[in-house]
């Protein structure tokens, strides 16, 4: 018996908040450095990690998108944003 949970158990990945993707990439990264999984199960852990940093990619270009940058008028007061990056 292995120790990896019934896929139908496991939250949908899209479902994730960024910080609890992150917590189980860094799970399913200490299990496939152990060395103590099958070589079945690391493949499996390898694919779900795989779409767990491209979600947590994903998550994160999607914050930086909502930054902005508040600009500052000659008095010192806000003037008014930008989008992040925009100069």
């Amino acid at each position: 018996m292995t120790d990896t949970p019934d896929p139908a158990a496991v939250p949908d990945i899209v479902s994730l908040s960024f910080e609890a993707a992150m917590g189980e990439l860094e799970t399913i990264v200490r299990r496939l450095e152990s060395g103590d999984v099958s070589l079945e199960e690391s493949v499996t852990l390898y694919e779900r990690g795989h779409a767990l940093r491209g979600h947590c990619e994903a998550r994160l270009a999607a914050a930086q998108a909502r930054i902005e940058q508040v600009s500052l008028g000659a008095d010192g007061r806000p003037a008014g944003t930008t989008s992040f990056g925009e100069s």
